[in-house]
């Protein structure tokens, strides 16, 4: 994960949506004076100095702003959280002996960002779809068990036993130190957030971040879940994060300029008045779990194009306010400065010659009618 926050400046109570400005030479900016006749009045000379421009805005956007000011106002007033706070965390959960580590186990040093792009041959692919595909059976399983009261311990305890019930290595568990099997980002929490003893409130938000190593190959899949009642303004942050996701997918194919996928994000998100996190990215992700290309989800600059066979994640986060972050002493709790919630998604992806198939998925096999005689 790279680090650079990027500030976000507040419009002026005087702004039209943050754009519009009252200014002596406006009228040199819309090309030219008003009127060619001679000579102007004092009054005339007045309004002449005082042409406000602006940016357009619908009628749609207006509304949006409208609605989104109101929803900041309630949710950071009337129905303030407590903010988040630290529970007891219990040592991580043993793996049986013959489940195979990734290399960096037991070891707490963080290992470097691998260079090399991670580009798969048949064999290959086909242990990448099997460990995306546990992947994305344990994160809705995880998701079941969201509700009030529950603690975030809890739910790694059970997400650890299906993932080693399944042969796999609970990815996070060790990796840099980390103590737990899988991350549990609570409200505020941008993301690594590791489970403790806190139970869940009526009204939280969680996203349940997880990978899992099986046969050699790490799949990795987060989503943001709701917790009994939650406000309207944290379930529209909640489902155009996912949106937002999504948007970054369908930028992608062999070929495409890796920073499209940031613009499509950013361009959706600033539609609903959210803000994109740009400290954490996506990446590549195979046999080694971070490596090359990194995935920039704000507008960017950067230079690379995707190639087909090639895997990695997108996994934006966005915020209900800043995204400027603090981080626990922990040295992974990631939270919100401001202390307003952000929600995650995130999925593997493998580019294809005319789009991206999203790896972290699976089929509900339906039992018919007939199978049940």
């Amino acid at each position: 994960m790279i680090a650079g926050d990027i500030s976000v400046s507040s419009p002026s109570p005087f702004s039209f949506y943050g754009q519009a400005r009252l200014s002596a030479s406006s009228s040199l900016l819309m090309g030219g004076p008003l009127s060619a006749s001679p000579p102007y009045t004092h009054s005339a000379k007045l309004m002449r100095r005082l042409v406000v421009y602006s940016k357009r805005i619908s009628g749609l956007e207006e509304a949006i702003r409208i609605r989104r000011e109101r929803e900041l106002r309630t949710s950071t007033t009337s129905k303030r959280r407590p903010p988040l706070r630290r529970g007891r965390v219990s040592p991580g959960f043993p793996v049986p002996d013959h489940i195979p580590r990734p290399p960096y186990v037991g070891t707490k040093l963080l290992p470097d960002i691998a260079k090399e792009h991670q580009v798969h041959d048949s064999e290959g692919l086909a242990r990448m779809r099997a460990a995306c595909e546990l992947a994305a059976r344990v994160v809705d399983y995880g998701g079941t068990l969201v509700r009030p009261s529950i603690t975030t311990n809890e739910i790694d305890k059970a997400v650890h036993q299906m993932i080693i019930d399944a042969g796999a290595y609970p990815s996070p568990l060790g990796y840099g130190g980390f103590p737990k099997s899988v991350c549990t980002s609570v409200n505020e929490c941008m993301c690594h957030g590791i489970p403790d003893s806190r139970q869940l409130q009526d009204g939280d938000i969680i996203n349940i971040d997880v990978t899992v190593y099986l046969n050699g190959y790490h799949g990795d899949t987060s989503k943001t879940f709701l917790c009994g009642n939650v406000s309207n303004a944290m379930q529209r942050l909640v489902k155009v994060t996912e949106e937002c996701m999504y948007k970054g997918i369908d930028a992608c194919q062999d070929g495409a300029l890796f920073r499209k996928i940031g613009k499509k994000i950013s361009d959706h998100a600033q539609r609903f008045g959210f803000s994109v996190v740009d400290r954490f990215v996506g990446h590549g992700i195979g046999t080694v779990f971070h490596s090359e290309p990194l995935i920039y989800h704000h507008r960017n600059d950067k230079g690379g194009r995707m190639v087909e066979g090639q895997t990695f994640t997108i996994e934006p986060i966005l915020t209900l306010g800043t995204t400027d972050c603090i981080t626990w002493e922990d040295n992974w709790t990631t939270l919100t400065a401001d202390g307003s919630p952000a929600a995650q998604f995130e999925h593997t992806i493998l580019i294809t010659k005319t789009g991206a198939e999203i790896l972290t998925k699976y089929e509900e096999v339906m039992e018919s009618a007939v199978d049940k005689l």
